[in-house]
């Protein structure tokens, strides 16, 4: 999949960026690149091989340090909406943004 300078200006106002004609052409090279890089990963064939848990993985034996999963802070939910305008049912409430 290769992109299009018309693809690198239509980016660039979704980001709302304003780019140069040469950040334009630097930003299409860049990104054709990375795209190019993708599609030869995607060309290895991998059917059959196992997902690694870590990179280093294939190399090494590597002990993962795991904890337990424990809340370890106190709950200060009604300290923490003092401040706010505006809380209902423990619940922050904001203006609908969205119609």
């Amino acid at each position: 999949m290769a992109l299009t300078p018309q693809d690198i200006g239509r980016i660039a106002n979704l980001a709302r960026l304003e780019l140069t004609p040469s950040e334009s052409e630097r930003m299409l090279t860049q990104l054709n690149g990375f795209f190019d890089i993708v599609e030869k990963m995607r060309a290895v064939d991998t059917s059959g091989l196992t997902p690694l848990a870590h990179p280093v993985a294939a190399i090494q034996d590597v002990a993962l340090r795991l904890r337990e999963d424990v809340a370890s802070e106190p709950n200060q939910r009604e300290t923490n909406q003092k401040s706010a305008p505006a809380v209902e049912r423990g619940l922050f409430l904001v203006p609908k943004v969205i119609e």
